[in-house]
C-alpha cells in the first residue's frame, strides 16, 4: 500500500467519522423539535411532512431515477423504506407523546446492541472484547440517564415504543450496509428508500389523524421545525448517515447513536426545561467514555491491542494482505 493510497484511505475513515458526529448532533435535537410540533401535530402528521420535504430536497440535488441492478433489490429498498422511515419514526414520534425526549432519545440509543448482534448473526462483522466492552459501558450511561431523569419505575408504553423504534433502527441500518455493498450510490438509494417509506405513511394518515389543515404552519416555530426535520434531519442526515455506514459498517456507525440522549438531554433541558440531574450527568460521562472504549479511542489492556472492530469476508482479507505489504 502506497503513502497517497494510505493517506486517501485514512481521510476517507476521518470524513465517515465526522459523517456519523454530524448525524448524531442534528438527531439529537430532532427529539426536541418534534416534541414541540407534537403539540399541534398528529406523530403521523410530522412524519409524513418532514420526509415530503426530504424527499422534495433530495430530487432537487440528485433527480435522477436510480436504476436497479437486479429486480430483487427492490426487497431491499422495500424493507429498507418500512423500517428506517415509516416505523422507526412513527414509533419514536408515538413515544413522545407519551414520555420526556430526553428519555426518548435515551432509550433508542440502544440500537447499537441490537444492530451489532444482528449483524453477527449474519456473519457480515466482527467484534472484539474491546468493542464489547464498550457498548456495555455505553449501556450503563444510557441507564444511569433513562433512571436519573423519570426514577426508578415499571416500564411505560413510551418506553416499549422506543425501545422498538430503536430495534428497528437497527434493521434499518443493516440492510443500508448491505444496499451501499451492492454499490449503490447513497443519495439515489436515500430518495428510492424514502419513496417506499411514504408509501407505507399513506393509508395510515386518516386512521392516525392526519388532516388537511395548513394553517398550522403559519406559525414560525411549526414551519421551522418541520423544515429542520425536513431538510438537516431527513434529507441532509440520512445521506451522512449512509456514507458513514458503507465506510465504518453498520455496527462500528451505529455506536455513535449513544451521543444522542447527550444531546438531547442537554438540548431539552435547554429549550423544553427538562431538568438534568446529577445521575443523568453521570450517565452522560458514561455513555461517552463507551462510546470511545468502542471505537479503540481509549485502550482496554495494552498498546497493540486487535482492533474493536472487522469486517468479515472476501473485504477483511484484502484489508489484511495490503497490511502485510506495508
Amino acid at each position: 500500500m502506497t503513502a497517497e493510497s494510505t493517506a486517501n484511505r485514512g481521510g476517507s475513515i476521518g470524513a465517515a467519522h465526522a459523517f456519523a458526529l454530524f448525524t448524531v448532533f442534528v438527531w439529537g435535537f430532532t427529539f426536541v423539535s418534534t416534541k414541540v410540533l407534537l403539540e399541534d401535530f398528529a406523530p403521523i402528521e410530522v412524519l409524513f411532512g418532514r420526509f415530503v420535504i426530504g424527499l422534495v430536497a433530495l430530487c432537487a440535488l440528485r433527480p435522477r431515477v436510480l436504476r436497479l441492478k437486479r429486480r430483487s433489490h427492490e426487497l431491499l429498498f422495500i424493507a429498507a423504506g418500512l423500517t428506517g422511515v415509516t416505523l422507526y419514526y412513527l414509533l419514536e414520534n408515538i413515544a413522545l407523546t407519551f414520555a420526556h425526549a430526553s428519555t426518548v432519545g435515551v432509550l433508542v440509543a440502544v440500537s447499537p446492541l441490537s444492530t451489532a448482534a444482528i449483524a453477527f448473526v449474519l456473519g457480515r462483522e466482527r467484534m472484539h472484547v474491546r468493542f464489547v466492552v464498550g457498548l456495555v459501558v455505553a449501556i450503563a450511561g444510557v441507564a444511569l440517564v433513562c433512571l436519573g431523569e423519570a426514577g426508578v419505575q415499571a416500564l411505560s408504553v413510551g418506553d416499549a415504543l422506543a425501545l422498538a423504534a430503536a430495534l428497528m433502527w437497527s434493521v434499518y441500518s443493516t440492510l443500508v450496509k448491505r444496499i451501499a455493498d451492492l454499490g449503490y450510490e447513497t443519495i439515489a438509494s436515500t430518495k428510492r428508500t424514502f419513496v417506499w417509506g411514504l408509501l407505507f405513511m399513506l393509508p395510515l394518515l386518516a386512521p392516525l389523524g392526519a388532516q388537511p389543515d395548513l394553517s398550522r404552519l403559519v406559525d414560525a416555530a411549526n414551519a421551522g421545525n418541520l423544515l429542520f426535520l425536513g431538510l438537516a434531519a431527513s434529507a441532509g442526515c440520512f445521506v451522512t448517515w449512509g456514507m458513514a455506514v458503507s465506510r465504518l459498517g453498520a455496527a462500528k456507525t451505529s455506536a455513535y447513536i449513544y451521543l444522542v440522549p447527550v444531546i438531547t438531554a442537554v438540548a431539552s433541558a435547554m429549550i423544553l426545561g427538562e431538568s438534568v440531574t446529577l445521575a443523568m450527568a453521570a450517565g452522560i460521562v458514561l455513555t461517552i467514555a463507551g462510546l470511545a472504549l468502542s471505537e479503540g479511542r481509549v485502550p482496554l489492556c495494552r498498546a497493540h491491542a486487535a482492533p474493536p472492530y472487522e469486517e468479515v469476508g472476501a473485504g477483511a482479507s484484502e484489508k489484511r494482505d495490503e497490511t502485510e505489504r506495508m
